[in-house]
């Protein structure tokens, strides 16, 4: 539970970096910073809400989300907002750049940590895997489709797209897929560390 919480928590953290830099959010930070713009809520309270929302769909899929699972639509919102209020404005691309770098690392990093402690996928990736099972499209296919609908709509809000959410896209499947693998937990019958293959297929994703 420790290490399901920390990672939530430094995914908000992560996703803070992020806006905080200028330089372009993922996909889902795309769309609630847009909608943030239009609705006058704060963009971790738009991540809260969309991922409820998300989570709604899962009973037509017949997903049953975990402790993971709901905790992961207030915590990620809850410290985005947190530690936006605590960043101090960065202007410079002296400062952005290294914010934009970190966010994407950490993000990796929480990834791993909070798929790996197994107490269930975030509404986002249940989405995607629940999709997939029901209509028989490849995860790549269900993936790219969410994703790319998420940022057009975000963008066309007022969402920022830019070079971050470009390095984004090309390095989080394999930062997380590492991170995934050193926070593995032990497995209960054998002791041994492992990183199955439901987690690794289901990171990806938000």
């Amino acid at each position: 539970m420790l290490q399901l919480y920390v990672g939530l928590t430094l995914y908000g953290v992560s996703s803070a970096l992020l806006v905080a830099s200028g330089l372009g959010l993922e996909p889902w930070g795309v769309l609630h910073q847009g909608l943030a713009r239009r609705t006058g809520l704060s963009i971790g309270e738009v991540a809260i809400i969309v991922g409820a929302a998300v989570l709604l769909l899962w009973i037509p899929l017949r997903l049953r989300p975990g402790l993971g699972t709901v905790s992961n639509v207030f915590l990620i919102g809850l410290s985005l907002d947190a530690t936006l209020a605590l960043l101090p404005a960065a202007h410079s691309l002296l400062a952005r750049v290294p914010l934009m770098f970190a966010g994407i690392l950490l993000n990796g990093v929480a990834t791993g940590l909070y798929i790996a402690a197994r107490f269930g996928p975030g509404p986002r990736d249940g989405l995607m895997t629940g999709l997939h099972q029901r209509t028989g499209r490849s995860i790549r296919l269900v993936r790219t489709v969410i994703e790319v609908s998420v940022v057009v709509t975000g963008f066309v809000l007022g969402g920022t797209i830019g070079v971050g959410t470009v390095l984004y896209a090309l390095s989080i499947g394999p930062l997380a897929q590492f991170f995934l693998r050193v926070f593995a937990l032990p497995s209960e019958s054998s002791g041994r560390i492992v990183a199955g293959r439901t987690p690794g297929r289901a990171i990806l994703r938000r």
